[in-house]
């Protein structure tokens, strides 16, 4: 007999960051009130949904969606730092007309993703890939 495994992913809340624009990376910025509504929702909409495990980056704004979600099926939600979003390192916190600004080449080559590109104290696409993936 043939088993398979629906995985959903969900993207975390709205921030205040989101809003403005600015990257996140590892930064821990918390969900804004909109955030928190989207999540309600999602675990609303969720909650007839057969999950038997909800995973979430250490960080709150994904562990806070996360909760939302499993708090409708007595689950707790296991935080990994793995599955953090991308690092930007000297990016994070900034906008992209600021990056373009003050970068322009390293912003360019972010454009293109290409694989092995780092922005300084960042991950590239390839470690990023290697991270989370596993």
């Amino acid at each position: 007999m043939e088993q398979s495994t629906l995985i959903l992913a969900i993207r975390h809340g709205e921030t205040a960051w989101n809003r403005e624009g600015r990257l996140q990376g590892h930064l821990d910025i918390p969900l804004n009130a909109r955030g928190e509504q989207q999540a309600r929702r999602v675990g609303e909409a969720l909650a007839d949904q057969a999950l038997q495990a909800v995973y979430a980056s250490d960080l709150q704004r994904a562990s806070a969606t996360a909760l939302a979600v499993a708090a409708h099926h007595g689950l707790t939600v296991q935080c990994d730092a793995r599955l953090r979003e991308r690092g930007f390192g000297r990016f994070e916190g900034l906008s992209w007309p600021e990056i373009e600004a003050g970068w322009p080449e390293e912003a360019a080559r972010w454009r293109r993703r290409e694989p092995d590109f780092e922005m300084a104290g960042g991950e590239s696409l390839t470690r990023f890939f290697a991270r989370c993936v596993p």
